[in-house]
C-alpha cells in the first residue's frame, strides 16, 4: 500500500531532554514497533518503511541506551554519541530544524553527483538539460509541475544516466560498471571526504578527498541530476500484478527553491523534504530512481521495472543480455532482492514482493512471470541471509515462509548441485565470508557457472565497518549495532563482493554489465548515523577501487565505463566541516604513532 507523502512527525521541544521520549513520540505517530533496531518512521516513502526492519533470527544485539560514557577515543563515533544524547551538534544535524540533531529520517529532493570514467557528460551538454526543454520536460514527467521548466538549467536527470550506458555501448564500450551509492548526496559524500583528508578541502563541485573525486587514470566528468520520479506511489494487485489506481503526477525539481547546486541549497527551507504546500514535488524511493537509472523512465515510488501503468519496461541489463550476450552481475550490501538491485533486472508493481523479485533475478518462474521467466542474472551477490518471516501479506497469496528476500526453496533449486545454474556461498559459521565467495566463484569459472552468494548479518546488511574501519557502531535514533567476531569474520566485504563478481563475469567474451550497489550508506542515513554513513561511503569507495585495480591489471579502459552515483539524497546539513576534518585528521594522527 501506499501512502501520499505528506509527513507528519514532528518533535516536540520537550523531546530534547530524553531520546527516549523521542524515540516513542516517533513510534507512536508512525506506527511502528519500538524495538531498538527498529525502522524509522514511513515518513517520505511508506514503501520504504521495512527496509531496515531487523529479522529476529540474528547474530547481532542491539541496545538503545544512550548512556553517559567516558570518551571512546573514536572522534567520529564521539560526535554521534554525544549528538544523540544531546540531540543537538555544532556540527551538523539531520533535517531543516538546526536546533535539533534529528528531525527528518528519510529521503529528499537533493541535486545528486554522478562521477563518469572512461566516458564524459559532453553529450548531455550539448544537448541541453531536460529541465530547460518544456517539450522534452513534458514527456519525461507527463506533464510540467510548477517551477520545474528552467530555460537556464544546466543539470541532468537520472534517466539521463541510462542514455549514458546506451551512449558508451555504442562507441564500443563492452564492460559496464554502475556503482549506486544508495542516499548518498553531495553533502554526504563531502562528510566521508572531509574525515578521510582530515582538511576542509573544498566547498563546492566534484570536491576532493575520495578516490572517486581524484581518479585520473581515465577521461573522467562530473554533473547533478534530479531524482524526482513521476508520482508518489500507486495501488496494485500484488498478485495479478496489476496497477489499479494512480496518483497525481507530482514530480519536478524547483532550483529557486532547492538550489541550483548542493553548494546553493537553502537548508533552513523545507521544499526538499516536500514539506512546501505550494511546491510539493515529490521525493523519489529508491525503486522508482533505480528504474530511472537503468531503464530510462519515470515511474511511481514502490516501482519495480514497470512503468506508471504497471507494464514492463526493458532495463539496460536486459537489453545488453538479450541483444549482445552480455553477462549481467548485481552486488549489494543489502538484500540481493532490495529496490536498487531489482530494479536494475525484476520486474513487479511493488518493491516489496521480494520472493518473486528474487525469482526474476534467478532466472525462475514469478508473479509476474509466470510462463516465460526471465533468463536470470549471472551473477547476484549479497545480502539476505538469515532473514524470516512466518507471514507476510505485502508478498502476495505465493508467500511461503521462511526467508524473506531469496526463498530456501529457491536458492535450493538453483544449485548446480541440484541441477540449477548456479554456485551458490552462502555465509557459513566458521568459515571467513572472503574465502567462501571466492572458492564458489572459482567453482563457477572452472565449470561454466553462474554464481550466487548470499551473506548478512541483523536486517540482512553487511556489519557497518564505521568511519574508522573497527565495526563498533554507537547508537543512534533506533539503538546500536553490535557484532560479534563471526558477524565481521563471515561475511565479505562490498570489495571483495565486487572481486568475486568480476572474476566470474569477465569469462564472458562479449562484454558484461555489473551493477554494484553500496545501500548501507541507505541505511545509515535514515538512522541519522555520521559514523556509519562515513565507514558505508568508504566501503563503496574500497570497492570502486577494487574495480579500477581490475581495470588497470587488465589494461581495459578501452572497453570499459564507470558510473558512479546515487539513488536519492538525504538530508544531513553540515555546518562545521572542520569538526568533522579534524576527527579525520585525529584518526591518521593515532595511525602514524
Amino acid at each position: 500500500m501506499f501512502f501520499d507523502w505528506k509527513p507528519t512527525v514532528s518533535m516536540t521541544a520537550s523531546t530534547k531532554s530524553s531520546l527516549c521520549i523521542a524515540f516513542l513520540a516517533f513510534a507512536l505517530i508512525a506506527g511502528w514497533s519500538t524495538r531498538p533496531a527498529a525502522q524509522p518512521p514511513a515518513v517520505a516513502d511508506a514503501t520504504k518503511a521495512d527496509e531496515t526492519t531487523p529479522a529476529e533470527a540474528t547474530s547481532n544485539e542491539s541496545t538503545d541506551s544512550p548512556e553517559l560514557s567516558e570518551s571512546s577515543g573514536d572522534a567520529v563515533n564521539d560526535m554521534q554519541s554525544n549528538a544523540i544524547r544531546e540531540q543537538s551538534a555544532a556540527w551538523g544535524h539531520w533535517g531543516v530544524d538546526a536546533s535539533k540533531y534529528s528531525s527528518w529520517t528519510n529521503h529528499s529532493n537533493r541535486l545528486i553527483p554522478v562521477y563518469t570514467f572512461g566516458i564524459t557528460l559532453d553529450s548531455l551538454r550539448q544537448e541541453g538539460s531536460v529541465y530547460s526543454d518544456r517539450e522534452r520536460l513534458e514527456k519525461l514527467y507527463g506533464t510540467v509541475t510548477p517551477g520545474t521548466h528552467q530555460p537556464s538549467a544546466d543539470y541532468f536527470d537520472q534517466t539521463d544516466v541510462y542514455r549514458l550506458q546506451q551512449q558508451a555501448i555504442a562507441a564500443g564500450k563492452k564492460n559496464i560498471v554502475l556503482f549506486v551509492f544508495d542516499g548518498m548526496d553531495w553533502q554526504t559524500t563531502r562528510a566521508a571526504a572531509l574525515y578521510k583528508a582530515g582538511k576542509v578541502r573544498y566547498e563546492r563541485g566534484r570536491g576532493t578527498g575520495l578516490s572517486f573525486q581524484d581518479y585520473r587514470g581515465v577521461e573522467t566528468d562530473y554533473g547533478l541530476v534530479v531524482t524526482s520520479p513521476r508520482q508518489s506511489g500507486a495501488t496494485f494487485d500484488v498478485d495479478a500484478q496489476t496497477v489499479t489506481g494512480q496518483k497525481d503526477i507530482t514530480g519536478g525539481y524547483d532550483p529557486q527553491r532547492g538550489g541550483h547546486t548542493p553548494a546553493m541549497e537553502q537548508s533552513r527551507r523545507s521544499y526538499l523534504v516536500g514539506l512546501e504546500r505550494d511546491r510539493e514535488h515529490t521525493v523519489t524511493d529508491s525503486a522508482a530512481s533505480a528504474t530511472s537509472l537503468c531503464s530510462g523512465i519515470k515511474t511511481y515510488n514502490g516501482a519495480i521495472g514497470v512503468d506508471a501503468f504497471g507494464q514492463a519496461v526493458e532495463s539496460i541489463a536486459h537489453q545488453l543480455q538479450r541483444e549482445k550476450g552480455f553477462a549481467i552481475g548485481m552486488v549489494t550490501s543489502v538484500p540481493v532482492s532490495h529496490a536498487t538491485p531489482a530494479s536494475a533486472y525484476a520486474n513487479n508493481v511493488t518493491r516489496k514482493d521480494y520472493q518473486d523479485i528474487s525469482r526474476d533475478l534467478l532466472g525462475l518462474p514469478s508473479s509476474f512471470h509466470r510462463d516465460a521467466p526471465n533468463q536470470g542474472v549471472d551473477v547476484l551477490i549479497g545480502g539476505g541471509y538469515g532473514q524470516g518471516k512466518g507471514a507476510d501479506k505485502v508478498q502476495g497469496s505465493n508467500f511461503m515462509p521462511g526467508n524473506t528476500y531469496l526463498h530456501e526453496s529457491d536458492l535450493r533449486r538453483s544449485d548446480v548441485a541440484n541441477g540449477g545454474r548456479y554456485v551458490v556461498a552462502k555465509r557459513t559459521k566458521d568459515r571467513d565470508g572472503a574465502d567462501v565467495l571466492n572458492e564458489a566463484a572459482d567453482q563457477a569459472v572452472k565449470g561454466n557457472h553462474r554464481l550466487v552468494g548470499f551473506f548478512g548479518g541483523r536486517g540482512g546488511h553487511l556489519p557497518f565497518q564505521t568511519a574508522d574501519g573497527d565495526y563498533k557502531p554507537t547508537f543512534d535514533i533506533r539503538g546500536t549495532e553490535k557484532y560479534s567476531q563471526a558477524d565481521i569474520q563471515e561475511n565479505p566485504t562490498l570489495a571483495e563482493m565486487a572481486t568475486a563478481a568480476l572474476k566470474v563475469l569477465q569469462q564472458d567474451p562479449d562484454g558484461f554489465w555489473l551493477m554494484i550497489e553500496a545501500g548501507d550508506v541507505d541505511w545509515a542515513n535514515h538512522a541519522n548515523n555520521l559514523d556509519n554513513s562515513i565507514g558505508a561511503v568508504l566501503s563503496g569507495e574500497a570497492a570502486f577501487d577494487a574495480v579500477v585495480d581490475w581495470v588497470e591489471k587488465n589494461d581495459a579502459w578501452q572497453e570499459t565505463a564507470i558510473l558512479l552515483t546515487a539513488d536519492h539524497g538525504h538530508y544531513l546539513v553540515i555546518e562545521a566541516p572542520e569538526t568533522i576534518a579534524a576527527a579525520g585528521a585525529d584518526k591518521v594522527g593515532k595511525s602514524e604513532k
